[in-house]
Parts: structure tokens; sequence; C-alpha cells
């Protein structure tokens, strides 16, 4: 009887660690083959403790290469998708003009349609145009569908802002510039980070956008793909874990300043 009240008052505490354990399971299988040696081509099965991997990622023809090249992309996309998302959500939400309704539920299109459908048209765009499909093909195609992420996230971040903040600067003599760099966008700094952050994993780990876009470039996610049918070097464990310790630190530091900033303001 004691036991069940327990469970009852602890029910949503389990499931939310259960949920979490069964979120980081793969991380930390992952984690664990970065440290394998495994006899044949396939990283699948634990047979000794080794650091080899470690010692030398690059290992791996090519391996670094993908990696390098994802990274810009992801970084040059991510750059354009924000500029442009976070232009494109302060004008759906501070003005009013011809279409705004449609081109505001246009902008949700990428988000509900199927990737693949996404990139058959864009590889029919690019044909069409005879674009070689390579790094720009790929850069253009990642812009346009984290556009539409980061253009929700700005919005959600900008439709909570109150104008008498603005009103207030523009009241202290503060110009449009000023009051802009001052006020609205610190406020708006929130939902622009967390779009740039979401444009930016959507960017590196996307694969079937890349694929029919890529023409011979070879990224990271297709790297894997690739070597997945071939023989999984350990090497890629090794980035994998190196990317997910890299993510959960930035997420600890950005704990911490949180924290540091609500203690100031107490």
């Amino acid at each position: 009887m004691a036991l069940l009240t327990w469970l009852k008052r602890n029910l949503v505490v389990l499931a939310g660690l259960l949920t979490l354990v069964y979120l980081l399971l793969p991380n930390v299988i992952v984690t664990v083959f970065s440290f394998n040696q495994p006899k044949g081509r396939f990283n699948y099965e634990w047979q000794r403790f080794s650091a080899d991997a470690w010692k030398d990622p690059c290992g791996v023809a090519d391996l670094c290469g993908s990696l390098s090249l994802s990274l810009q992309i992801a970084f040059w996309a991510t750059l354009g998708a924000t500029v442009l998302g976070t232009m494109i959500a302060f004008a759906l939400v501070r003005y009013r003009f011809r279409a705004r309704g449609a081109i505001s539920s246009l902008l949700f299109l990428p988000m509900a349609m199927p990737e693949v459908v996404m990139a058959a048209s864009l590889l029919t765009l690019f044909l069409n145009m005879g674009a070689q499909l390579g790094f720009w093909t790929i850069l253009i195609a990642h812009i346009m569908f984290c556009l539409s992420f980061v253009v929700t996230a700005v919005k959600a971040r900008v439709m909570s802002m109150d104008p008498r903040l603005e009103q207030a600067a523009q009241d202290l003599y503060a110009g449009p510039f000023q009051t802009f760099l001052r006020v609205t966008l610190p406020i708006a700094a929130p939902g622009i980070a967390a779009g740039a952050l979401l444009a930016f994993a959507l960017s590196f780990d996307d694969f079937i956008i890349t694929n029919f876009t890529a023409g011979s470039t070879v990224t990271f996610p297709m790297f894997v793909w690739g070597s997945a049918q071939r023989g999984t070097p350990v090497q890629i464990n090794v980035i994998g874990t190196a990317m997910f310790v890299v993510a959960v630190l930035l997420v600890l530091v950005s704990m911490a300043l949180n924290n540091r900033r609500t203690r100031r303001k107490a």
C-alpha cells in the first residue's frame, strides 16, 4: 500500500526520468562503442577496450573533410537563415500588408512537408536552372528549409515583446537605430539564438535534402550513411561522442550564466 502511494506521488518524476534515459541511451551506446576495437569492418559488437580511435579521429580517409564541409555549410546556412528569418519575423509581426496571412501560412509548409518532396522540388529547380550541384546548391537548399524554423522561433519572441519598452526609449530621445540596438534586439535575442541553434542542428544533421542536391559532394551525414554499408569505423562514434559532449557543455554553460544573472538581479 505504501509502495502504491509513493508511486502515485512520484509518477510524473519517474515518467520523466524514464523518458530521459530512453533519449540518452543511444548517446551512451555511441560513447561506449567509441572505445571499442572491432575485429571486422562493423563496429556493432563489443570486443575489447581501446582508445586508438580517440588518438587518431581523422584516421579514416575523407572523414574529417566531410565533417569540416558539414560544419561550414551549417555555419553559413545558420547565418543566412537567421538574418533572413529575423527580418521576416519582424515584418510579419510589426507591419500590415497584403497577403500577410497567406505568407505567414506558407512559411509553415517546409516544416509540414516531407523532406523528400522538398528535396525533389529543389533538385528539379537546380537542374532546370542549369546549376552545378555541390556546395552552393546544398547551402541554398539548407537556408530554404531552415528559414521556417527561424521565423517561427523569432516570431513567437517578437509577439511577446512589450511595445511600451520601445516607446519609453523613444520618449528618452533614442533614435530608431539606437532603440533597436539597445532595446528591441536584446529582448528578441533569446528567440534569435533559439532559431539559430535549431537551424544549425537541422543543417548539420540533414541527409535527405543534401543527398538530392549534393552531386558528388559528400557531407558528414552522407559519409556516415555510406560507411554503414561498407563498414562503420570507430572514428564516427568518436566524433559523435565529441559533438554530444560539446552540446552538453554549451547547455551547462548557458544554465550557469543564466543562474549568475538571476542572482545578480536578486
